[in-house]
């Protein structure tokens, strides 16, 4: 069941911001105060939407406002079209984010809380830090200790069916996962470029 801090949060930035608002049921009780006799939001100035594609960001990947601002700074050093490619590649290569992306995960909180009890070794080394930055060719691993956790129950059967993207790979089997090239963008819900903008201004 989603808290109702992340429902309003949800309702305000889109649904696409947690995973437990991307759902019907989210949408129909969401859509509840929109009826005649609701009141009308009131147009966002470009500051304003710049503003909400920010915390889009922020919620989405469950960042800080200092890390949000490092990786745009980090983005920027390169100039021209691949600023934004920069940006979503600094976002998509948090360990936290490719354990969520290899299926590990039901959301990004819940692989955050995992990297942070220390149950993934990366390239030999046990690593509990969320925003760690993984490479091309880091190879991932469930730490021994750790496959007979609960988390990792049936775990073969549960990500039989998911289509992780195409710059990651996981073996069940092995337990064991690959980074096998530099994140492409796969998100539609973000608009990066807008809030490269906004930390532009």
């Amino acid at each position: 069941m989603i808290s109702k801090p992340k429902f309003k949060i949800g309702r305000r930035l889109g649904a696409g911001v947690y995973d437990k608002c991307q759902t019907p049921k989210f949408s129909a009780s969401s859509g509840k105060f929109a009826g005649p006799g609701a009141r009308r939001p009131k147009a966002l100035s470009e500051y304003g939407a710049q503003l909400i594609e920010k915390q889009k960001v922020r919620f989405s990947y469950g960042i800080t406002e200092r890390q949000l601002s490092n990786y745009v700074k980090k983005a920027s050093l390169i100039k021209g079209a691949g600023t934004t490619e920069k940006f979503y590649e600094e976002l998509e290569s948090r360990l936290d984010n490719v354990i969520y992306r290899m299926g590990l995960g039901s959301s990004r909180r819940a692989t955050r809380q995992m990297v942070s009890h220390g149950h993934f070794i990366v390239n030999n080394h046990r690593i509990t830090i969320p925003s760690y930055e993984v490479k091309p060719g880091d190879v991932i691993k469930i730490r021994e200790g750790s496959k007979n956790k609960k988390i990792f129950d049936n775990l073969v059967e549960r990500i039989k069916d998911y289509n992780s993207p195409s710059w990651v790979s996981f073996d069940p089997n092995k337990m064991e996962g690959l980074i096998l090239a530099k994140p492409k963008n796969i998100e539609t819900f973000l608009d990066l470029n807008v809030v490269l903008e906004f930390y532009s201004r």
